[in-house]
């Protein structure tokens, strides 16, 4: 059997939008699909939570227990990143510091929540059990080692890693023209 939903059963969760060859998980947890737009050739694997506003580009791959945590604010993925298993990524966050009370639980008046836009961009690959904070961008190519803690924008064409992540050399841009060969070939 196979364990990703049917197209039909995609129409049916109630996404903003979907494009083709999309295979979600029947194991992946969705909160809020109508806010949720996914282009063509996705998958999301096993134990994901996606939850808020998402848009997904196309070419997009988001590895098993991989949590999605957009809010109101927004995670914006592009075309070609990718997502190791385990990673975060946050667009709302309690205030830790002790000056508010923190949980869903518990009424607005009495907590401080920081939330802020997520963009990862073009090509962008996270290794596996990464954060990403509220309001980071995570520019084209950039490159993540795992258990990497991103909390600030990240130069494009870098690679990164560390608590928190700092550059520690360039990435190739040599993918491209892998990019535009393979985009050549699907016409």
């Amino acid at each position: 059997m196979n364990s990703f939903y049917s197209e039909e059963e995609l129409r049916a969760i109630g996404f903003q939008s979907i494009g083709q060859s999309v295979l979600i998980s029947r194991k992946a947890s969705i909160y809020a699909p109508e806010k949720m737009s996914i282009g063509s050739h996705v998958r999301v694997d096993d134990f994901c939570i996606l939850s808020g506003h998402i848009q997904l580009g196309s070419y997009i791959h988001i590895a098993a227990y991989t949590a999605l945590y957009g809010g109101s604010e927004g995670i914006y993925i592009c075309d070609f990143a990718n997502l190791s298993s385990r990673v975060s990524v946050y667009s709302v966050s309690d205030d830790y510091s002790g000056d508010s009370m923190t949980s869903p639980m518990i009424p607005d008046a009495y907590k401080h929540v920081h939330s802020a836009p997520v963009f990862i961009g073009r090509h962008v690959i996270i290794g596996s059990t990464s954060v990403v904070l509220p309001g980071c961008r995570l520019n084209e190519g950039s490159a993540f080692g795992a258990f990497s803690l991103i909390k600030n924008d990240t130069e494009a064409w870098s690679i990164n890693t560390g608590i928190p992540c700092r550059k520690v050399k360039d990435r190739s841009q040599a993918l491209l023209n892998l990019e535009a060969q393979f985009l050549r070939e699907q016409e």
